[in-house]
């Protein structure tokens, strides 16, 4: 059976959208990453070893890395099975999940790369839909004809 998948994807979740004969499946991945500390800027804390109550930066930008790219991983791994993919979403997530996808040599499968706002699951659904309507990313390997 043939599945083509696609995701609008941030930071922070993806909602990924399979589509076969059989119909429509709908899953979302959290990543469970949380923000970046960062030290308050109104002004310079008196406090004695203020340094020492957050993280060295680098070390907290590496971890944040690790925790993202274990969520990518998750997101790989649930396409899998996807003759294509169409991934979208605002911001430099689904870029990095582009790499993912090509350290896994699984670059071929990506059927299209677009920018987009926020958008609900229903959008996403239906975004998806339009997309492989418009443009089938499965081409016909029988011989018929379109």
């Amino acid at each position: 059976m043939k599945i083509q998948a696609g995701m609008w994807i941030d930071h922070r979740e993806a909602n990924i959208v399979f589509l076969s004969e059989d119909g429509e499946e709908t899953r979302q991945i959290n990543s469970n990453v949380e923000k970046q500390l960062r030290r308050s800027g109104d002004s310079p804390s008196h406090e004695p070893y203020e340094a020492r109550r957050v993280p060295a930066s680098d070390r907290r930008e590496k971890g944040y890395m690790g925790h993202l790219s274990n969520y990518y991983e998750e997101i790989v791994s649930a396409t899998r099975g996807a003759e294509s993919v169409f991934i979208f979403g605002p911001g430099e997530a689904k870029g990095e999940l582009r790499k993912h996808f090509h350290k896994h040599n699984l670059c071929g499968l990506i059927a299209g790369f677009e920018t987009a706002d926020k958008m609900t699951k229903r959008q996403v659904s239906e975004k998806v839909r339009d997309f492989y309507l418009a443009s089938p990313a499965i081409p016909l390997t029988n011989g018929g004809s379109t």
